[in-house]
């Protein structure tokens, strides 16, 4: 009888432990995922002159969007783009970018090589970053490098800190224009923005 009771008791005691445990990964779960679909806070990358940095680790905590191949006879490159948490949720429901979302888009080199499934174009040597943060309020209208709802930036290799464009019309729009009607961006080459 006494086995029987303690076998009981070791039982609840686990299923309360699960219960608990399971309780707690919920929470969390829904902690995070409302703490991404909440807000987009790339203004903390911003300085009061509205100089942009480099986000931090945004491998590890964006999401990432597609990734683009460019054919160029100068030397061919893979664009690879991610987004601020929650970005691609907030944009399949409202049909934009939320205000202050971060893009950060990785361009690279290729490299070539012959493989079972054919010709391969893999991503090479890094040849920039460029980095926008959603605008909707003209927060930096006295900086050349906000405007047409975006702030810009572009880093190099070489200083990956140091952001080196000066002027966005000059440096990073002329590339945007075809894109001018969905944002400045190129959203029909990111597959996770699109309805499921």
């Amino acid at each position: 009888m006494t086995g029987r009771i303690s076998v009981v008791i070791l039982t609840l005691v686990v299923l309360a432990g699960y219960q608990l445990a399971s309780s707690q990964e919920n929470s969390t779960s829904k902690r995070t995922v409302s703490s991404r679909t909440a807000s987009f806070n790339g203004y903390e990358l911003v300085d009061k002159a509205g100089n942009i940095r480099k986000p931090a680790d945004y491998r590890d905590h964006y999401q990432s969007l597609g990734t683009w191949a460019v054919v160029d006879p100068k030397g061919n490159q893979l664009h690879v783009v991610y987004a601020s948490p929650g970005a691609a949720e907030y944009y399949r429901k409202n049909g934009k970018f939320g205000d202050g979302t971060v893009l950060v888009k990785e361009v690279f080199g290729t490299d070539h090589a012959q493989m079972t499934t054919g010709d391969v174009y893999r991503a090479s040597a890094m040849i920039q970053w460029f980095v926008m943060i959603k605008d909707e309020k003209g927060r930096y209208s006295n900086n050349p490098l906000w405007g047409d709802g975006w702030g810009w930036a572009l880093f190099k290799p070489d200083a990956p800190e140091k952001q080196v464009a000066t002027d966005y019309k000059k440096d990073c729009i002329n590339c945007h224009i075809p894109a001018k009607s969905t944002g400045w961006t190129y959203v029909q080459g990111y597959p996770v923005l699109k309805s499921k």
